[in-house]
Formats: C-alpha cells, structure tokens, sequence
C-alpha cells in the first residue's frame, strides 16, 4: 500500500513541476490562435520537455525541494521537507509530508498541518483569497494550501475536534466548488454521525445524481432520518444496493472489514464499499433502527432478487 500511495503523490508531484515549467515557458509567448500555442507546445515536448522554471524566489526553491520530497520515501523524505522549510517557512507542502510522516504522535502531526495551513496563507496573501475564492485547484499555486487544508480537516476529524474539521471541509468547497479532492464525500460520510443533516442536504442539491456509494448510502441514510422507513427511503436503499450491494453487508457485519483503507476503487466494487463504511458506520449506528431497517430491508430485496 506504501508504495502505490508514494506512486500518485510522485506523480502528482511530476505534473505539477510539468505545469509550472509549462507555465513559465509559454508566459511571454504571443501566438496568432490556440492552434499554434498547441503546435509549439508538442515540439517543446518532442524535444524533451521545456526548461527548469525559474525558482528566483525562497518559496519556489523551497517549492522545488519539497517536490524532490515527495518523490522520496521514509527518512530521506523527512529530510528533504526539513530542508524545504530551512529554506521557507512559506512551504506548504513541506509542512504537510511532515505531518504525513509523524506516525506516533497525532497532536504533533495536527500541529505540523495546521503550519501547513498557515503557511499557505501567508504565501498566497489574504487579497489572494478575496479575488481567487472559486478558482482554487485549478491554479498550481494554490495547491500546497489545498493540500494542508485537506491534510489539516482530517487531522482534526481524528483528534476529535469534528465541528472545527467540518468549517474547514466547506471552506475548501468555497474555494473549490469543483471538489478536486473528493471533500464532498468527504462530508456525505460523516454527517450523520455530528447530526448535521443540513451538509448533506446541501450536497445533495449538487450532486444528486452522483452513482457513488458514498451519495447513494448518504442519500438513503438521509432520508431515513428524515422520513423514517417508508417509500422514499426504500427507493433510495434500491437504487443503493443496485449500485453497491456491498455495503450492507459491511454495515451490518456480514462481511469483515480490513484493518487498513483500500488505497483504490471502483464504482461499485468491494472497495468501494469497504471506504464508505469505515467512515459512515457511527452515523447508521447511531440513527435508531437505521441498522434494522437496512437488515430487513436488503434480505426482502435479495428475497425478491
């Protein structure tokens, strides 16, 4: 599991560099139509790539490093980080794999998030905030923050400190109403359990028609606790099982879960299934006769089935 979670973050750390070095080549480029742009850009990449961008500033060397620690592994990745930040303290990212790292002590791996966070404030500014507010993601430079924010949410869901995690799940969906990182689900897997029907709700007039399991279960939990069983809430549980019939199963412990979080999924496989539950199952625990509805509800549909 190690190896194919540094994988993605190498990855992610190669194409942001990609993009950056991108970026800054094509920055004071003119060119008569968007078809020349894409002509010069594949011969840049023919030819091997464009140029190093340059890191003339503290924070994008120490951008630079922080990404040659990503791509590392164990204690050299320590390393690096720290050396990222003896560089800037402005780096983000740095703080994040710090926070990543620190396996034995959770409140010293909040403290290094909630830095993370802070940093990325200071680097981007508070006007940043104000005029960018929307566009997040999808601007490189506002990665790093959005990695510490996610970083720093679920940090502070695990120490206990729910109401603070979830201010901070939906700032990051007001910064980024296109949810690169999943937050929604996020979200639509944890409100029951802090009894804050109105996130879902609020998620459920976006994306409504999502196939997840993670907005189909929600949806049918939602409705529950709204209108108890009945129609509405066995169609929903329907719709569900068709999409994930195993869910019910891990919810109600006919199945076992894993001691560690699949590291990928598929829409409707096991995996899929093992996700949402490790993190949904105290909101059905705890909606009364939510769990004995669902039992009885799911053998009638495999009855029929």
């Amino acid at each position: 599991m190690a190896a194919k979670r540094l994988d993605r973050m190498a990855m992610q750390a190669a194409t942001e560099r990609s993009m950056i070095n991108i970026n800054a080549l094509m920055r004071d480029k003119e060119f008569a139509s968007i078809e020349e742009a894409n002509a010069f850009l594949q011969e840049v990449l023919k030819e091997g790539g464009p140029p190093p961008a340059p890191a003339d500033t503290p924070l994008k060397q120490a951008q630079q490093v922080a990404y040659d620690a990503m791509e590392a592994t164990g204690r050299h990745r320590v390393e690096l980080a720290r050396r990222a930040l003896e560089i800037s303290e402005d780096c983000a990212d740095a703080w994040v794999l710090l926070a990543g790292e620190e396996t034995k002590s959770l409140r010293r791996a909040l403290e290094y998030a909630r830095k993370g966070v802070a940093a990325g404030e200071r680097a981007l500014g508070k006007e940043y905030f104000e005029e960018e507010a929307g566009n997040f993601w999808s601007i490189i430079e506002t990665r790093p923050y959005m990695r510490a924010m996610i970083t720093f949410a679920d940090l502070l869901w695990a120490s206990g400190d729910k109401e603070e995690a979830i201010a901070v799940y939906q700032k990051m969906l007001r910064l980024n109403p296109g949810d690169n990182q999943g937050v929604r689900y996020i979200l639509a897997q944890y409100f029951a359990e802090v009894d804050r029907d109105d996130i879902f709700e609020a998620i459920l007039e976006e994306c409504g028609e999502d196939p997840t399991a993670a907005i189909r279960y929600s949806k049918t939990l939602w409705l529950f606790r709204k209108e108890g069983a009945g129609p509405a809430a066995d169609a929903a549980l329907d719709e569900a099982m068709q999409g994930n019939p195993f869910v019910p199963q891990y919810l109600l412990g006919r199945r076992k879960l894993p001691p560690r979080m699949p590291d990928h999924y598929s829409i409707g496989d096991r995996n899929e299934a093992i996700i949402y539950v490790i993190s949904a199952a105290k909101g059905w625990a705890g909606t009364e006769e939510a769990l004995a509805w669902l039992k009885s509800r799911s053998r009638k549909v495999q009855r029929i089935q």
